[in-house]
């Protein structure tokens, strides 16, 4: 057996060493461990690890070490992480902040839905890196408040989903913007398609590096597909949401995530809602009364399977059931994260046996079938159910805005007063926003 290396023997500086310990984090994770003397020396890098597999800190550390000690020009950034929607640049950018002040670097979150005003402030100072979401950078570009000449080094994080939401040529035309000779980090969990076609057009002799086969990681997660009769799924999945436990349901619409949280809060669980038609501050609350166990259940559309990286979820539940493999696992991959144990559940009714049972079998997940009916010691055994208490839970009032004179002259926080286009939102092509 091999010693661990440590964060100092991989190349880390000791302020970079000593923010990570204050962190909590003490070692390096096998992705770390494999992609930083590369990505520190200079390479392109192709990376896949699973969710929760430490590739933030990965691409992070590298970034930080290899930009220490340089400094940015007003609208001229030095490295970039590109990612697929605003909920993940959020958790990057928050990762990544306390140990770039450790290095005298900046970091800032570009992202629709935030007020343009405070993200070009921070350009006009200087900004080291930025985590941002397509349709944003660009919209910065094309306002003439951001310049992408300076990138020398790119990451993109979770390219195979911001291929699934059509954002291909945008990254394409940032990635054009960025110096010719630039470093390139490429983290996905598939190289087929469109992500395969970015790698070979921009990527130069990249180091490649993977520390998890693109199935599911059947080891650290127990999947099951529990056959419920159509009378008994509301309230089946109301047992379930009453566990003790950190749960994700899946639904399939946005129509669908309100209508089945609405159902849990007037049964007594307290439980978020999240999808691309709730506002960014909404998002936001929902997200942190997520994290922090104010509502241990959290229904959301796909637009979660990839943006959402939370500690301790012990069981994601497809209430709709996906029909891609790829939705299966990236939504799965929401559990057993780095190294914790947890459950995935996909319901269905006996009629859809057959198509579930093939799209488990395709995405490479040996999944137990057992029939329940409300209340079944099996219910209870593969997933903690119990019976809410049938008091409706009542969400939080949320903070009181403030208020702004209408008078000449004053404006609203958010508004940049420029440009086409509604304060703190992207003018740009719809589908350039993140969702």
């Amino acid at each position: 057996m091999h010693a661990v290396p440590t964060f100092a023997e991989l190349g880390i500086s000791s302020p970079l060493v000593s923010a990570l310990k204050r962190g909590g984090i003490d070692a390096p994770f096998p992705i770390q461990v494999a992609t930083l003397p590369d990505a520190i020396a200079g390479r392109d890098i192709l990376g896949r690890g699973q969710t929760g597999s430490g590739k933030t800190l990965a691409f992070g550390l590298a970034l930080l070490t290899r930009l220490t000690g340089r400094r940015a020009q007003p609208k001229r950034p030095l490295g970039l992480v590109l990612v697929p929607t605003r909920e993940l640049a959020m958790q990057v950018s928050d990762a990544l902040t306390p140990l770039a002040h450790s290095v005298d670097l900046s970091v800032r979150l570009i992202a629709g839905g935030m007020p343009y005003s405070k993200q070009i402030r921070s350009l006009e100072r200087g900004v080291t890196i930025l985590v941002a979401t397509p349709g944003r950078l660009v919209d910065l570009v094309n306002r003439g408040d951001l310049d992408l000449s300076e990138v020398a080094i790119t990451v993109l994080d979770e390219a195979d989903q911001m291929a699934d939401m059509g954002f291909v040529p945008i990254v394409r035309e940032i990635l054009d913007m960025t110096k010719p000779r630039g470093q390139r980090l490429l983290f996905s969990a598939t190289l087929d398609g469109d992500v395969d076609a970015l790698v070979r057009t921009y990527l130069r002799n990249p180091a490649t590096h993977s520390t998890a086969p693109v199935h599911a990681q059947i080891d650290t997660m127990d999947h099951h597909v529990l056959l419920v009769h159509p009378a008994d799924k509301d309230i089946v999945t109301a047992q379930i949401a009453a566990r003790d436990g950190r749960t994700i349901f899946f639904m399939r619409t946005q129509a669908g995530v309100d209508r089945l949280a609405g159902q849990l809060a007037a049964q007594g669980v307290p439980v978020g809602a999240l999808h691309g038609g709730k506002t960014q501050a909404v998002r936001t609350r929902t997200l942190e009364a997520f994290r922090n166990g104010d509502t241990p259940a959290l229904v959301a559309t796909d637009v979660a399977a990839r943006g959402i990286h939370v500690d301790g979820i012990s069981l994601v539940v497809h209430v709709d059931s996906p029909t891609d493999p790829k939705d299966y696992l990236h939504r799965a991959g929401r559990t057993a994260r780095a190294g914790e144990s947890g459950t995935v559940v996909t319901l269905a009714s006996p009629k859809q046996q057959r198509m579930v049972s093939s799209l488990t079998k395709r995405a490479g997940v040996d999944a137990d079938v057992s029939r329940v009916r409300p209340g079944d010691q099996t219910l209870t055994d593969v997933t903690g159910a119990r019976q809410p208490s049938g008091v409706p839970w009542i969400a939080p009032a949320a903070p009181a805005k403030r208020t702004y004179s209408s008078r000449p002259g004053s404006s609203r926080p958010g508004s940049s007063g420029r440009g086409p286009g509604r304060p703190g939102r992207s003018s740009g092509p719809r589908r350039h926003q993140s969702r």
